[in-house]
């Protein structure tokens, strides 16, 4: 069923706990949720339906204007998420949609059908969480050998899948099987407090996905934190392959954070970016920390890599990423990423009337003409909450410790709708400021 369409769904709302329920043992462990769907803020299914018209085309500007108030019915996260990242062009019908998608999952099939030649385990309902290869391409003939648990051994492939020991490997190969048990182990430890990952099946629809995607991504590969920004949306979207390609389009947005040399970290444009905003909007603050030796501002590399899953439930996270990329929406998202042009491109200044198509947040960077593509909204929300903890860093702060404690302190305690508002309030501080600077 093509859940953009016109189909009516029963609306619920209940507690949205109640659609990713927590394991009874991890209750106490995860921070409570603050998000609760509202009727008349949060965008409902029988409003979401009633945004396509007879043929298909989206009307994204009232969709954005509820989703950036009271975000997404969990009913429908996973099809309203694949808009806002950019898989799909608002202005498209539902036949273009329907010949889009099918064409897209038979282009994973094509992936992962050659991933599974070069390693069975794909496909198999099963993950690998020990080494199946050494660095130079030979095989490791019992991967579980180093002292894994019973539990991985029934995880891992070669009990199912022998190595075939005269195949030569060529060096991307190489270094796509090397990240595999990586994956794995990397899957068995992501939100493991969900009732949703006590199924094996769930867990490997998820390597599967990761691993494909190291493969595609060959640049990049896979990275720890892709596991956490890949698992809701493999929960949300319940056909792989829609999922693979919505997380895809979300790595096209984040990809660049991954992206390390032996010299520098891939995000450190970010932490950089981080730090001018600081010193333009508070240059006291700024100062202390300068003092403190935390001038690269390492203290916020978690928060940037993983967009605050850490700092926020499940439910929360869910809901703060959708504040986040509908505020940041750019409608020439789908055609520059069709194009694989340049993020600068789609930020072009257009007419007036199409400026209501743009998320409140990249709305303001279009009209000040600002393309820089390091200034997103996460690291305002970053900066927001050192602004929040301005006094207590001023004041208790004598190293970078004391930083990384206070910011732990903020674990489930954040509202991620006053989160954006004050990140929002930055940016336009930020925007005077260096315009008249």
């Amino acid at each position: 069923m093509m859940m953009d369409c016109c189909t009516p769904i029963p609306e619920d709302w209940g507690e949205p706990d109640t659609f990713y329920p927590i394991r009874p043992e991890c209750r106490n462990d995860v921070p409570a949720s603050r998000f609760k769907p509202r009727p008349g803020k949060t965008l409902s299914a029988r409003r979401w339906h009633a945004s396509f018209s007879e043929e298909g085309i989206l009307d994204i500007a009232k969709v954005l204007r509820r989703i950036q108030r009271g975000g997404v019915h969990p009913t429908i996260k996973g099809v309203v998420w694949e808009f806002l990242l950019g898989c799909y062009d608002p202005k498209s019908t539902f036949d273009e949609r329907s010949q889009l998608r099918e064409h897209r999952r038979q282009e994973y099939e094509n992936l992962k059908s050659k991933c599974q030649e070069m390693d069975k385990t794909i496909g198999s309902g099963k993950i690998i969480t020990a080494p199946v290869i050494t660095e130079d391409g030979q095989p490791i003939e019992d991967p579980t050998s180093d002292g894994t648990s019973s539990q991985e051994k029934v995880q891992s492939s070669d009990a199912d899948f022998p190595v075939q020991s005269n195949v030569i490997l060529d060096k991307e190969v190489i270094q796509w099987k090397l990240t595999l048990h990586q994956i794995g182990l990397d899957v068995a430890r992501t939100d493991r407090a969900l009732v949703y990952y006590e199924n094996p099946t769930n867990q490997a629809k998820l390597w599967d996905m990761l691993a494909v995607y190291s493969w595609l991504d060959k640049d990049i590969g896979y990275c720890q934190g892709m596991s956490d920004l890949c698992s809701p949306i493999s929960i949300l979207l319940e056909n792989e392959a829609d999922g693979f390609w919505c997380f895809e389009r979300l790595m096209r947005k984040l990809r660049g954070n991954f992206k390390c040399t032996s010299s520098s970290i891939g995000v450190r444009s970010q932490l950089t970016m981080l730090s001018s905003i600081i010193k333009a909007i508070d240059p006291k603050l700024h100062e202390h920390i300068e003092n403190l030796d935390g001038g690269e501002y390492l203290f916020a590399f978690r928060m940037l890599m993983v967009l605050f899953r850490r700092e926020f439930s499940f439910v929360d996270a869910l809901y703060l990423w959708e504040l986040i990329w509908s505020m940041e929406y750019n409608p020439n998202l789908f055609s520059m990423y069709e194009s694989d042009a340049s993020a600068e491109r789609s930020l072009a200044v257009v007419g007036d009337d199409n400026l209501l198509h743009y998320g409140k947040f990249e709305r303001k960077n279009v009209q000040a003409g600002l393309k820089d593509p390091q200034a997103t909204l996460t690291i305002f929300l970053v900066a927001s909450v050192l602004e929040a903890k301005n006094k207590r860093l001023l004041k208790e702060a004598k190293g970078l410790d004391d930083v990384v404690k206070i910011l732990n302190d903020i674990t489930g305690k954040l509202d991620a709708k006053k989160a954006c508002d004050e990140a929002l309030k930055l940016q336009k501080k930020y925007l005077s400021k260096t315009k008249t600077s």
